[in-house]
């Protein structure tokens, strides 16, 4: 493999074990983002299920967006997850961002989650 990717997967290990040593257990909002898309699911770890997940692929979404790789889409996926996550029950979850900077789209993703209501 590549340098970069293989600096990729360990950034990568290294957040989600961080998260599970300091979430408490908590469900996980787990963010990819691809050069044309963002996806994010609500993951249980503990049982190996997605209870939630949403994508700028969505057909409710896909219709409205220009395209699905700006912080207009990654904005509306975060609020489509956060709301099928509270259809689930869920209200707090800890915030998986991969690989990626805290920046962009994946910023605009989390906050409109929280701005939805999810705890994180």
């Amino acid at each position: 493999m590549t340098a970069t990717y293989d600096n990729e997967v360990r950034r990568r290990q290294r957040l989600r074990y961080q998260l599970k040593q300091k979430s408490g257990g908590r469900l996980r909002l787990s963010v990819f983002r691809s050069g044309k898309h963002i996806y994010a699911q609500v993951i249980d770890d503990a049982a190996g299920r997605t209870l939630a997940a949403a994508s700028s692929l969505d057909a409710g979404l896909k219709a409205d967006l220009k395209t699905g790789a700006d912080r207009a889409a990654a904005a509306a996926v975060g609020k489509l997850v956060a709301e099928r996550a509270k259809e689930a029950g869920i209200t707090k979850v800890a915030f998986d961002r991969g690989a990626y900077k805290y920046h962009g789209r994946v910023k605009a993703l989390a906050d409109a989650a929280r701005e939805s209501g999810l705890d994180f």
